[in-house]
């Protein structure tokens, strides 16, 4: 009689190891690969995150009251208005700087909308970009008529204040009792807007609240 022995040859010492460090090998590789795809994942989502609080939130503020040339007609005090707008503009805390070569202004009154132009001399390449008062006189446009705490070009930055005037066109005036906005659009960040309301009474000067 022929007896038949089944065999199974298991692993060998050898041969074991071997595999162990296979799958060892692999498992590292695709935790590296995991977590790289992690690290990558978390640094992209948080520059999202800063871009987006950059552009949701304004640098810059009005420090001051807002104040309003007018015209009086004292015959009859309805017709008086509002012809330019002036006002102190500066940086948040810890707001980045602005062109203001590149910030455009957008004026909404009680009959229409519109956008104001820079005045020519607010260039980027200029070294001083301030206008006297006394020339700032067209309908329409924005003047830069002071500059302190700093120097005199178009970057709002750190501790510098900017006196903003502005112009309003001839078919866009404020009258008594009128409520209005001037947004202020930088070239990066959110608008800033100032939403104000004449005085019944209008005068030469007026604070406007």
């Amino acid at each position: 009689m022929t007896k038949i022995f089944n065999k199974d040859e298991g692993f060998t010492g050898l041969e074991a190891a071997i595999v162990l460090i296979a799958f060892v090998v692999v498992a590292a590789v695709f935790s590296y690969v995991v977590l790289g795809a992690g690290f990558f994942t978390t640094q992209k989502a948080q520059e999202v995150v800063y871009s987006s609080v950059d552009m949701a939130s304004s640098s810059m503020e009005v420090l001051g009251n807002v104040h309003g040339n007018g015209t009086v007609n004292p015959s009859d005090p309805t017709l008086s208005r509002i012809d330019a707008l002036r006002f102190v503009l500066g940086l948040t805390a810890g707001g980045a700087p602005v062109d203001l070569a590149n910030t455009n202004l957008v004026f909404s009154g009680s009959e229409n909308l519109t956008d104001l132009k820079r005045a020519d001399k607010i260039k980027a390449t200029n070294l001083d970009v301030v206008t006297p008062i006394a020339s700032a006189t067209e309908g329409g446009t924005w003047y830069i008529v002071d500059i302190t705490n700093g120097d005199k070009g178009s970057l709002l930055d750190n501790q510098k204040q900017v006196t903003i005037y502005a112009v309003l066109p001839a078919d866009n005036k404020i009258h008594p009792n009128d409520s209005f906005s001037l947004e202020i659009k930088p070239p990066v960040g959110a608008a800033y807007a100032i939403k104000r309301k004449a005085p019944a009474g209008i005068k030469e000067v007026n604070i406007l609240t």
